[in-house]
C-alpha cells in the first residue's frame, strides 16, 4: 500500500510497518533519536510486560503532537498516547501502531504563587514535590502515584481521600482535529477514574493546579506518612500496574478477592499479591496472557461468590 502496510484484525486496523511517506512526515517533526522502530513495550510499562510497538515516538513539544495526531487520524493509522505506563498492560504480541510517549521530554513545572502549571509529561510525584518545595498543600495524596499528571488528569487519579478533581484549575488539551482548548476544572466531567479527556479522546498538554499555602514541614510530614503507608500495604517491590480493579460501590476490591480465597493465586509469572489482594503483580517473567488469566479468574470467582462485578482499572492495549 502507498501509505503503510496494514492488516485487519479483531481490534481493527493494525500497522505492520511504517511506510516511507509516513516516516518522512514523522521525521519532519521529530528528531531521529526520538523515533524507535519495533520498540519493546516491556521497557515502558510499570508491569515490565509487553511486545513490540511498530513505531515509538518520544514527544518533546505540543507542536509535535498538533502536527502528528491529526495526520494519524486522517490516514487512519492507529496511535496511543503513553505517559509513564503505570496503568497499562500491553499484549505479548505488541501494539501494531504508533506510540506517542509523553514523559521527561515534556515535563516542565512552573510555580506562581498558589498556582502550579505542569506539562503533561511531568510525573505526579515531581509535581507534588515542587508543591512541597514552595510550601503548597493539597497535592500530598498524589506524591506516591506512579504516573504523569496528564494521565492522572485523564483518569482523575486519587489516593487516600484525595483526587485530581479537587485541585485542577484548568487543563489545556489537543483534540484529534488539531484544535487546542482550555477546559476549566468544573467542565472536566470528573468521575471515578474518568474525565472528559478519556471520554472525548483529548490529549493533555498542560495542567494548572490551584493549591493553598501551607506549612512546608507539615506538607512533608504528610507525604512521608503516605509513603510509609504505601510501603507497608502495597507490593511496591514487584512490577505491577497499580490497583488492578476499580473500587466497587459499597465494597473494597482487595477484601473481596481475599475473602474469595484468591490471595496468592498464580498463573505463570502473574500473581494476586499476598500483601494486597487488589494488586496483580509480575512475580517473575509474567506474560500479558498470564496477567489476563489471573484477572479473569478473579472476576469470575468474585462474581460467583459475592455477586459483585469487578471492573478493571488497568487498560489493555495491543494484541494478546
Amino acid at each position: 500500500m502507498d501509505v503503510y502496510t496494514k492488516i485487519k484484525g479483531t481490534a481493527g486496523v493494525k500497522v505492520q510497518e511504517i511506510s516511507v511517506a509516513v516516516m518522512e512526515m514523522i521525521q519532519a517533526h521529530v528528531p531521529q533519536e526520538d523515533i524507535l522502530l519495533q520498540e519493546p513495550m516491556s521497557k515502558h510499562t510499570t508491569f515490565r510486560i509487553g511486545g513490540e510497538a511498530t513505531c515509538f515516538i518520544r514527544i518533546s513539544s505540543a507542536e509535535q503532537l498538533a502536527a502528528l495526531i491529526p495526520y494519524f487520524k486522517q490516514i487512519e493509522i492507529p496511535y496511543f498516547v503513553l505517559g509513564n505506563g503505570s496503568n497499562l498492560l500491553v499484549g505479548d504480541h505488541g501494539y501494531h501502531g504508533i506510540i506517542l510517549q509523553i514523559t521527561d521530554k515534556f515535563d516542565e513545572i512552573r510555580v506562581e504563587g498558589t498556582s502550579v502549571k505542569a506539562k503533561a509529561g511531568a510525573l505526579l510525584s515531581k509535581v507534588a514535590y515542587a508543591a512541597y518545595e514552595n510550601a503548597l498543600t493539597g497535592l500530598e495524596f498524589a506524591s506516591g502515584i506512579p504516573g504523569t499528571i496528564g494521565g492522572g488528569v485523564m483518569m482523575n487519579a486519587g489516593a487516600y481521600g484525595g483526587e485530581m478533581k479537587q485541585v485542577v484549575k484548568n487543563v489545556t488539551v489537543l483534540s484529534e482535529d488539531g484544535n487546542i482548548l482550555t477546559i476549566d476544572g468544573d467542565s472536566m466531567e470528573f468521575g471515578y477514574r474518568t474525565s472528559i479527556i478519556k471520554n472525548r479522546h483529548f490529549t493533555v498538554l498542560e495542567v494548572e493546579l490551584n493549591l493553598e499555602k501551607g506549612d512546608k514541614e507539615a506538607v512533608k510530614a504528610q507525604m512521608d506518612d503516605l509513603a510509609r503507608k504505601r510501603r507497608e500495604k502495597q507490593p511496591l517491590e514487584y512490577p505491577s500496574a497499580g490497583s488492578t480493579f476499580k473500587r466497587p460501590e459499597g465494597y473494597f476490591a482487595g477484601k473481596l478477592i481475599m475473602d474469595a480465597g484468591l490471595r496468592g493465586y498464580t498463573v505463570g509469572g502473574a500473581k494476586v499479591s499476598d500483601k494486597h489482594c487488589g494488586f496483580v503483580i509480575n512475580a517473575g517473567k509474567a506474560t500479558a496472557c498470564d496477567v489476563t488469566d489471573v484477572i479473569a479468574q478473579v472476576q469470575e470467582t468474585v462474581k460467583e461468590k459475592f455477586g459483585v462485578t469487578l471492573e478493571r482499572e488497568v487498560i489493555y492495549l495491543g494484541d494478546f
